[in-house]
Parts: C-alpha cells; sequence; structure tokens
C-alpha cells in the first residue's frame, strides 16, 4: 500500500480549479461531493482515497461533505461557479471558489 504522504501528494498534484462547465457532466453523473470551506479539499480526498470510514461518516453527519444535489447545480449553473477540484475515484471532490463568478 502506497504511504500516506505519497498519496497526499499526488492528490495535491491533480487538485486543479474547474468551471461549472467542465464540473456539470460530472454531476450528472452522481459523481459530485461538494465539500465545505473550512475542510483541507486533499486531506478529505485522502480519507476518501483510503476509505477512513470514521473521517467520513462524521463529515457527513455534520453536513462538512455531501453529495451535490439539484439545487447546488441550478445555483451553480446561474452563477457559473468555479471550484478547487480533485478526484478520489468514482468522486470528484470540490470546494466552490467565492467570488469567482461573473455578475
Amino acid at each position: 500500500m502506497q504511504a500516506k504522504t505519497d498519496i497526499r501528494q499526488q492528490l495535491n498534484a491533480q487538485t486543479g480549479r474547474l468551471g461549472w462547465q467542465e464540473l456539470e457532466r460530472h454531476f450528472a453523473r452522481g459523481s459530485v461531493i461538494k465539500v465545505a470551506a473550512e475542510l483541507d479539499l486533499v486531506e478529505v480526498a485522502l480519507c476518501v482515497a483510503q476509505d477512513d470510514k470514521a473521517a467520513i461518516e462524521s463529515w457527513l453527519a455534520s453536513g462538512a461533505i455531501a453529495r451535490a444535489e439539484t439545487e447546488d447545480a441550478l445555483a451553480w449553473h446561474g452563477r457559473q461557479a468555479e471550484f478547487w477540484a480533485v478526484v478520489a475515484a468514482p468522486w470528484v471532490l470540490v470546494q466552490e471558489i467565492p467570488g469567482q463568478a461573473a455578475d
């Protein structure tokens, strides 16, 4: 099994900026997980990649992470939101970048 540090570095290197248009197809497949701004996106991805059930269940219970819903998609589309995103297969984890959308 890969060392936690190696996986964290890989995830960090794979983190990128994504616009709603690029994210929309992943949403359509039901694979988008929104991550609260106060969480470290790479740390969440690491826990998902390593199947850390305790951390994931805690975040789900608190609402800090959640599967993106239709209401999210409509809002993101309306403001053409931008995100920091990383893939922790089969999920695409995203954090919206505040204030990036055009008015």
